[in-house]
């Protein structure tokens, strides 16, 4: 069977309303969430799952605000003596910009996307303006992506399985490791979404759907199912992982 240790890889950050996360909750409260790469350390590949924004904002403030570091994605990588030229696979959650920004520096890897991700980030809807093809033109051309349509084992001990609530493409990364199960969560949230506090679960509410979503039914739903499908769920967004601090160590 084969295990993997997640390293979170700061990558960017953003500065908005809470609201933006969370769906009908937070609105007026500025919030600051990272953004990440996860290197997935194991295996005979060189995976990851995302990779942040090209230029991300580095100041003081932000990193407070996260409580962590941000880098560029050479500096990401090289934390783990790694160069771009060596990832092998990435594994994208959607292709929104800032999951996507530095794919072109990955010249030997290959890209799993969803199809829809592919259409709407050629095509997107005017509400929809986070899709921007420049970000993936270069891997398309380059004839690097591997086009899914449904869950996808990747590699053994890592499987992509379709979470379409935050957008119809969006696919979650269930990864083996030696604690159980890590589900890297397809949809931009954060734990309050998964965990929310008393005052929504008194309302009778399991979850709160991303601020951003296809429908806002369905997102609650898969957001439910997605609590039953691993031992351990990392939210898109959740600062607490900005330590960089390894994911799926046995305990």
């Amino acid at each position: 069977m084969s295990e993997y240790l997640i390293h979170p890889m700061v990558m960017g950050s953003k500065v908005f309303d809470k609201g933006m996360m969370t769906y009908q909750h937070g609105y007026g409260t500025p919030y600051t969430i990272p953004i990440y790469s996860w290197y997935l350390e194991g295996g005979d590949k060189t995976i990851l799952v995302d990779t942040g924004e090209m230029h991300p904002v580095i100041s003081e403030d932000r990193e407070k605000a996260i409580g962590g570091p941000i880098h560029t994605f050479e500096e990401g990588l090289a934390l783990h003596e790694l160069k771009p030229e060596d990832v092998d696979i990435v594994i994208h959650t959607h292709l929104h910009n800032d999951h996507c920004e530095n794919d072109y520096k990955c010249t030997n890897a290959r890209f799993y996307v969803h199809e829809k991700e592919l259409e709407h980030a050629h095509d997107p809807h005017p509400l929809d303006f986070r899709y921007l093809e420049d970000y993936i033109e270069d891997v398309e051309d380059n004839g690097q992506i591997e086009v899914i349509t449904g869950d996808t084992e990747v590699v053994p001990g890592i499987r992509m399985v379709h979470t379409p609530a935050h957008t119809e493409g969006g696919m979650s990364v269930l990864v083996d490791t030696p604690s159980g199960v890590v589900m890297i969560c397809g949809f931009c949230t954060i734990l309050e979404n998964l965990y929310p506090p008393k005052d929504v679960t008194a309302m009778e509410m399991e979850v709160i759907p991303p601020g951003t979503h296809m429908n806002a039914n369905e997102a609650y739903d898969i957001l439910v199912r997605a609590k039953t499908m691993a031992d351990t769920l990392l939210p898109l967004h959740e600062p607490q992982y900005a330590t960089g601090a390894v994911i799926g160590a046995r305990q």
